[in-house]
């Protein structure tokens, strides 16, 4: 028995002598003790936890290569791979992990709004109760900064941006002819609906590099990946009706929104200032099939037809009879996107776009008639090769096929277009060098043939988070576009526009609310200059005759603000915008400098809803004001000389819910029918004193007033197309 007791003694020393002690300390940048880390021997059950001073030690029988690994909320795991005796009085430093909800995002110049982004500005939901958007998602983001007043025309203008200068996309894919044709002083719209999308980032300047030809901003939409349920929508408005229906498969689904608009029941009980010979009509229809893989990947096939048609007559100064415009448009918009991933952690996505718009016009006795066909071809790769980097990289090509023909009364015709390619490339990296500090830095090039031009646009922001709630964002970069097709229509010999952008701007984000201001410079050059060879500064439309040149430039700067605020005040959402503009171009047929008539200095909007619960209603008013514009009194000396009044709209919508799938609703545009000039138009010859008498420039009509009535059908028979109204 003593020599067993003795064999086990020996054998107990012979253990212990082969064990090895690992042994350390762990802290956090700052060197305070990380307490509670788990810290082991991949593979094995050996390890501990560290003590209050941030202390670990234990032992193992492992031999030579091992790997320790150290993990704890909040940050990035640690592991290190050697031999099993070097694990001895570590000093470790853990590094913040930069995919906790309070890191750091790049964001300056952007507003997201969807299920996945960090900070919301608008949902789809904000489009439709919004009380001055009248659904039109393009209204609702003119309620953000940045934006200007515009109202005669309806779509997007970006700090001191023409319309043009905003490109917009579906699921990667360029959309080439995003709004419905109009006639003066009637505001256009978006063709589609706001239902269909699950996320909108709007980006104000300094967007990223996979984004060209646009000078001023980018607006990307995303549609749905995967509806929730089954359901039809019906909806009938005093402007006309439509109907929506979505079906759900196992690894698939469809959808179909479909609408027929006719003004003419409301024009015979609105009377406006308008004669219309043909009312405004059109049909519209959207489809949307998604289908998901076994591996993941998602594939959504997109398409958009819309037809719409008028012929009014407009009382005009230059016209005893009235200008007459009569107008058809037929448009088809084709989208394709498949993504999936590859390799190490590799993603690709892949989309495309097709965009046909034909359009009739017939002015007083002329015609003019104008087909364009464009195409957009996307790759890209993205990589996350740690939480620190990720790559973005990838190709596009774009395709535009632009003809147009032009028969006078006495039915002579001109035939002229161009056809242009461009490819492109890009490339940018996230990098992430903290939790608190992170920066984008691309660079994109293009080639145009039409233009035999080649450029290169660096793109870079930095942001740095010195709270939990706050943020500093800088962002520079350069941007190019080609000439619209209004003047590469007459003329090739120019080249592509060109402005840079400079950002800063500083967010606060907290439950329930988020306060944004940003301070921007933008610089253009290469702007479209033409002369028509007229003294006549109203005459600004370029024609067979004009001569062009790239000698156009200017500048615009100033700062936005943003405040919202969400539950703060029972059942009570509202936010507040504000924007300050100074710019000046000389371009088009400029004689000099001016700040251009669509820009206004001041842009203010104040957006409130309010649940009522007793009335099972939510309320909403939205107020919008824009100080004066510029305009050309050929009574004056000098150019762009005089300034209209104010612009001011207090708008309110009322949707009452019938039952949880059952909503009627309301809302009048302008309602004090406030008194709005846009502008003037003058006579092209004075009177016999001398005089050139004129004209406003006013609303079809000054208030707009809207009854509709939405019937959800669904499974659940909860859901409504005002979800969480």
């Amino acid at each position: 028995m003593k020599r067993i007791l003795l064999l086990l003694f020996i054998l107990s020393q012979f253990s212990i002598i082969a064990q090895t002690t690992i042994s350390g300390k762990v802290t956090n940048k700052k060197n305070s003790p990380v307490i509670g880390a788990n810290v082991y021997l991949d593979g094995t059950y050996d390890g501990g936890t560290t003590n209050d001073k941030g202390y670990f030690s234990f032992t193992t029988n492992e031999k030579e290569i091992q790997t320790l690994v150290i993990s704890f909320v909040s940050f990035e795991t640690y592991t290190k791979t050697a031999k099993v005796s070097s694990f001895k009085n570590l000093k470790i430093k853990l590094r913040d992990d930069i995919n906790a909800l309070d890191a750091v995002v790049i964001n300056a110049g952007t507003f997201e709004a969807g299920d996945n982004a960090k900070v919301t500005a608008l949902k789809p939901l904000d489009i439709v109760t919004t009380a001055s958007a009248l659904g039109d998602f393009v209204g609702a983001l003119q309620t953000l900064p940045g934006t200007a007043t515009v109202a005669e025309d309806g779509r997007l203008f970006v700090r001191g941006g023409e319309a043009e200068e905003t490109q917009i996309f579906i699921d990667g894919a360029r959309v080439f002819t995003p709004f419905t044709p109009t006639t003066n002083n009637v505001p256009t719209r978006g063709r589609y609906s706001p239902f269909l999308f699950k996320g909108i980032t709007f980006s104000t300047g300094g967007y990223s590099a996979e984004y060209g030809q646009a000078l001023s901003s980018v607006l990307t939409l995303t549609t749905i990946d995967e509806p929730d349920q089954e359901k039809t929508d019906i909806s009938l408005m005093t402007v006309g009706l439509g109907v929506g229906n979505t079906q759900k498969w196992k690894n698939s689904s469809f959808s179909i929104n479909t609408s027929y608009i006719n003004l003419a029941p409301y024009n015979a009980v609105f009377k406006n200032r308008n004669t219309w010979n043909k009312p405004f009509q059109s049909a519209n229809g959207e489809m949307v099939f998604r289908q998901k893989f076994k591996d993941d990947s998602m594939l959504k096939l997109y398409s958009a037809y819309s037809y719409s048609s008028f012929d009014v007559l407009q009382d005009n100064i230059n016209f005893e009879e009235g200008f007459r415009l009569a107008l058809n448009n037929r448009n088809l918009y084709f989208n394709a996107s498949y993504k999936n991933k590859f390799g190490n952690n590799w993603k690709y996505e892949t989309a495309l776009s097709y965009t046909n718009d034909n359009t009739n016009i017939k002015i007083i006795d002329d015609k003019i008639n104008s087909n364009d066909n464009s195409y957009h071809f996307k790759a890209k790769l993205k990589k996350r090769f740690s939480s620190r980097f990720r790559l973005n990289l990838g190709t596009e090509y774009f395709i535009t096929n632009y003809d147009e023909g032009y028969t006078t009364e006495n039915n002579n015709t001109f035939n002229y277009g161009f056809d242009n390619t461009i490819f492109a490339s890009f490339v940018e990296t996230d990098i992430f060098f903290s939790k608190k500090l992170a920066a984008k830095v691309g660079i994109r090039a293009e080639n145009s043939k039409l233009l035999n031009q080649f450029t290169i646009s660096p793109r870079t922001s930095i942001s740095y988070k010195p709270g939990k709630t706050s943020q500093f964002s800088l962002a520079y970069g350069q941007f190019y576009q080609n000439p619209n097709a209004e003047f590469l229509k007459f003329t090739q010999d120019l080249k592509a526009q060109n402005a840079s952008h400079l950002i800063a701007n500083f967010q606060s984000v907290k439950q329930g609310q988020i306060f944004r201001i940003e301070a921007y410079y933008k610089d253009y050059n290469s702007l479209v200059k033409f002369n028509n060879n007229t003294t006549n500064f109203n005459d600004n439309q370029p024609n067979f005759t004009s001569t062009f040149n790239n000698n156009g430039e200017g500048f615009a700067k100033g700062f936005d603000v943003f405040w919202r605020q969400n539950g703060k005040i029972k059942n009570t959402d509202y936010w507040i915008s504000y924007s300050y503009l100074d710019t000046e171009r000389d371009y088009r047929n400029f004689p000099n400098a001016a700040r251009p008539n669509f820009a206004s200095k001041h842009n203010l909007s104040i957006v409130t809803k309010h649940w009522i619960e007793d009335w099972k209603s939510q309320i909403g008013f939205s107020y919008q004001f824009a100080s004066s514009r510029n305009y050309t009194n050929p009574n004056e000396p000098g150019f762009l000389n005089n300034k209209t009044k104010n612009f001011n709209n207090l708008s309110f919508n009322w949707a009452y819910l019938i039952d949880q799938q059952k909503i009627l609703y309301f809302s009048v545009n302008n309602m004090l029918g406030t008194k709005n000039v846009f502008g003037y138009d003058y006579k092209n010859t004075p009177n016999a004193n001398g005089i050139f008498e004129r004209q406003a420039r006013i609303p079809n009509q000054d208030s707009f007033f809207f009854i509709g009535f939405f019937w959800t059908i669904s499974d659940d028979k909860k859901s409504n197309q005002l979800d969480n109204l």
